[in-house]
Order: C-alpha cells, then structure tokens, then sequence
C-alpha cells in the first residue's frame, strides 16, 4: 500500500511540475518594428486569449475567436489595417475605454506587448 502511495506522489509530481508550458506570455517579447503575426501575435493569443472559456473556437467570447488570422479577420471592428486606435483589439488590451481591460480575469498584456500589438496592426495587421 504505502509504494502505491509513494507512486501515486511521484505521478502527480509530475504532472504538476513536468508539464509546464515552455513559452510563458512574459516571455514574449516584441521588437520595435517588422512586428510578425506567426512569430509574435499569435504566440501572445495562444497564451492568453485563444483558450477554453475566452477567444477560442469552442466558446468565442464576444464572438471572437483569436485562434488564427482567419478567424481573427471575421469581424471587421476588430482590426483596422494601419489604425490601431479605431481597432478594437487594441483599444479592448490597452485601455478599459470600452469595457473590462483584455484579457479578462488574467493580468493585463505588458507594455511591450501591447505596444507590439499596435506596431503591428500600424504596420499593416498583415498575415506574417
């Protein structure tokens, strides 16, 4: 009995501790120009919007999905190409102009990333 329970500790040790996410939103980081979709946007999304509950293809929270570039592009309010401050996206992450600050119940985007959200979508919000 008791190596069952020394077996079923070192299990849930792992699951707790083995199986963290590599990639943390922290960690992404954002240059100052030649803002990428692939390498920056949605790496951002995945982490922290694009999940069961928020902006995923299942629940589609204010029916947005922000699980790739298509989806993204469906709803025109959302991202004005070279206007980040008519976009949507931008106006819901760095403000609470329009409601609860994004994401909801999570900390907010960081400076960098937020600034790199903008870049982007001033630089043309292009499938890159």
């Amino acid at each position: 009995m008791r190596g069952l329970m020394i077996v079923g500790l070192f299990v849930l040790f792992l699951f707790t501790f083995g199986c963290e996410d590599t990639v943390r939103p922290a960690d992404i980081v954002f240059p100052d120009v030649n803002v990428s979709y692939s390498q920056h946007v949605q790496p951002l999304f995945d982490q922290t919007c694009a999940f069961s509950g928020c902006h995923n293809d299942a629940t589609r929270a204010g029916n947005l999905s922000l699980t790739s570039y298509h989806n993204l592009t469906q709803r025109p309010d959302i991202v004005f190409p070279g206007n980040p401050e008519s976009s949507l996206l931008y106006i819901r992450i760095s403000s609470q102009q329009l409601g609860p600050q994004m994401p909801m119940n999570r900390p907010p985007l960081n400076r960098n990333q937020q600034q790199g959200i903008r870049t982007w979508i001033n630089e043309g919000a292009e499938n890159n």
